[in-house]
């Protein structure tokens, strides 16, 4: 099967050849149709398979045959979970549809405000975007949904996880009850199927991929160290194996800064990227990381989703995440779109108990290779696989304010609310880097943490 045999126009046809693909992915080649048709898709497919082509592009050939866009409008909304998926949609977008006679913008908080209403004063055909500051610029009157209609959901899974059910359920009050529904999600959750049937009519699924399942073409392996010696292998493994791109995924932000100052010294070129780290600060890391200008970038699980790097050869968990299926986000970086890549655990035994829902979840054990010289002290757990791995029930958060074991995710902001400060935990995923409440923020007595609870560190 080519491009050419899903009925896209010869604009969009020109666009994918630009880009280099020549046969769609199974994603694309189910989902294509089935946005033409115009019916509601609900669409499991992981991170790395070329979902986002798969609705980008049929919405594209819908728009440009439909009436222009009003002052304000909006004729498509993708929804996503986090700034830096939200920006690689945007560029997806604006790829395919350079031929067309459409507009397109992204928004997101981070930044300023006012240049994202002044792009959404003449309509946009497609408005990719955060939930929180999207319902900024809607209760400024900056934008208007009369227009819609396709609404996308992205990583529906991710946003209930990070709690964004609430800002959801306001957007969909305001959107028109007649509209094409598309939804893509890792998973099809009990939540994520709940979610559905409250937003779909009639959808025809489709599934490109198991569940949770890691890509075959990344080779997957873990070093058992003492927690202690973790940066001094870190720098031991890129130095004697040569290696050149090379993405790790810490577990909080301080330890992100602690190994890139670390890898520093050794003289290995790396740049942070957390919530903390301003928006410009995060562009800047990214893009020099893509040009290879830096050879290391050290990630909170920020970029566990939305990363999208050709070629990255490998990735290392410096520290196992605290959710499983993270663990799945977080090797899709590589291997990604046929390529083969390798993901790297270096795993002490206060992970142990990580470890054992990780490969309980991927149902296979990943093999210990004892660097030499680097033996742990504390033996690293070496249990067999057993029973398939049950994943947790995200947290539905009260109200709209984050806790401190919470994802910081993209929140609605409000033109009058108090500036807050950035942060970046790893409770179940440590996000966009999008605002927590400041400190002297005091909860509802329901929503205060129990004394003996323990915030993520």
């Amino acid at each position: 099967m080519t491009f050419s045999t899903l009925g896209l126009s010869e604009s969009l046809m020109r666009a994918v050849a630009e880009k280099g693909y020549t046969t769609p992915s199974p994603i694309q080649a189910q989902a294509i149709p089935v946005v033409l048709s115009g019916r509601d898709l609900m669409a499991a497919a992981q991170t790395g398979t070329g979902k986002t082509a798969g609705f980008t592009l049929p919405i594209l050939q819908m728009l440009s045959q439909g009436q222009p866009v009003k002052s304000n409008q909006v004729r498509t909304l993708i929804l996503t979970p986090t700034r830096e998926l939200a920006a690689q949609i945007g560029q997806s977008v604006t790829d395919y549809g350079r031929y067309l006679p459409l507009r397109s913008t992204v928004v997101f908080g981070g930044v300023k405000i006012n240049p994202q209403m002044k792009a959404l004063r003449a309509g946009v055909d497609v408005l990719v975007a955060t939930p929180g500051r999207l319902l900024d610029l809607h209760s400024q009157n900056a934008v208007h949904f009369d227009q819609v209609e396709c609404l996308v959901l992205d990583e529906a899974d991710r946003m209930l996880d990070m709690g964004f059910i609430h800002d959801i359920r306001r957007i969909l009050k305001v959107l028109p009850a007649k509209r094409q529904n598309l939804m893509f999600s890792a998973t099809f959750s009990d939540d994520i199927k709940r979610l559905a049937q409250g937003i779909l009519n009639d959808p025809l699924s489709v599934t490109v991929s198991a569940p949770n399942s890691t890509a075959t073409r990344v080779k997957q392996w873990m070093h058992p160290v003492d927690k202690k010696r973790k940066p001094e292998l870190l720098s031991h493994l890129i130095t004697d194996n040569q290696w050149g791109q090379t993405l790790v995924f810490t577990r909080t932000k301080h330890g992100a800064n602690r190994l890139t100052e670390k890898l520093g010294k050794d003289g290995i070129k790396s740049m942070a990227i957390h919530g903390n780290k301003s928006q410009g600060a995060r562009t800047r890391a990214l893009a020099g990381f893509k040009a290879g200008e830096v050879q290391v970038l050290v990630a909170t699980d920020i970029a566990a989703r939305g990363l999208d790097i050709d070629q990255l050869p490998q990735v290392v968990n410096f520290d196992l995440p605290n959710v499983a299926e993270d663990y799945v986000h977080r090797i899709g970086r590589t291997g990604r779109a046929g390529a083969s890549g390798q993901a790297v655990s270096l795993v002490s035994a206060e992970e142990s108990k990580e470890l054992i829902s990780i490969e309980r979840l991927i149902q296979t054990k990943l093999e210990r290779v004892i660097v030499e010289g680097f033996a742990p002290v504390q033996e690293v757990s070496d249990k067999a696989v057993k029973a398939p791995y049950k994943p947790k029930k995200p947290r539905q958060s009260q109200g709209r304010k984050p806790h401190a074991g919470k994802p910081h995710a993209e929140k609605h902001s409000g033109a009058n609310r108090a500036p807050h400060r950035q942060g970046d935990t790893h409770g179940k995923h440590a996000s966009a880097g999008e605002s927590r409440p400041a400190t002297s923020f005091k909860p509802r007595r329901s929503q205060r943490r129990p004394a003996s609870a323990k915030p993520a560190s």
